[in-house]
């Protein structure tokens, strides 16, 4: 099923759009492969970026705050690097380039998910505890993509690399992967320790 790109902000667009057409923002960028390259480089994939902060809270189940939109970056047909707009006082404005494992995973994941048997809305989801990314493949097709909690349909796909024995690129059920996750971060406390 063809996935359902939610629309960027135009601020957050032109902010990666201008930095794109800035040699010195690109030069600059400690990304080798876009400094190299001579472009035209188009946005494309606009993603929000959520983060998922204090998944172990014992006063419900967690919410996801937005903190920016990713765009993948395209040298014709080649994705070479992403850029991210974050959101200001001011408004959005641009953050960074970046470029590495996520950008080829992402865009893996999202080939995968275009051929699950359900459409989605994709986002990326920043788990920041256990160092992890993953395509958050929200089930709800009309949802403001800046908004909303995980939904009980909701799959989560981590991204290479994956935190060790979670398995990067498979589609997990939301409401089973997240108890296995706050699990790994539940200390257990230590023999003879107070509890």
């Amino acid at each position: 099923m063809p996935l359902h790109v939610p629309q960027a902000p135009a601020p957050a667009l032109r902010s990666v759009l201008t930095a794109l057409d800035s040699p010195t923002a690109v030069r600059e960028a400690r990304t080798p492969v876009l400094s190299t390259l001579t472009g035209p480089f188009e946005p494309e994939l606009p993603l929000p970026v959520h983060v998922l902060d204090d998944i172990t809270a014992p006063d419900g189940p967690p919410r996801a705050r937005l903190t920016g939109w990713r765009f993948l970056i395209r040298d014709g047909d080649l994705t070479v690097a992403a850029a991210e707009a974050m959101l200001t006082a001011d408004g959005w404005a641009f953050s960074h380039f970046s470029e590495g494992p996520y950008v080829s995973s992402a865009e893996l994941a999202l080939s995968q998910a275009e051929s699950l048997p359900s459409a989605y809305q994709p986002r990326l989801l920043s788990i920041p505890e256990l160092y992890m990314v993953t395509l958050w493949l929200h089930g709800d097709l009309t949802a403001d993509g800046a908004e909303g909690g995980l939904g009980a349909g909701d799959l989560l796909m981590p991204l290479a690399p994956a935190p060790p024995g979670i398995a990067a690129h498979r589609a997990h059920r939301a409401t089973d992967l997240l108890p296995l996750l706050t699990h790994r971060l539940t200390r257990v406390p230590l023999l003879g320790s107070p509890a």
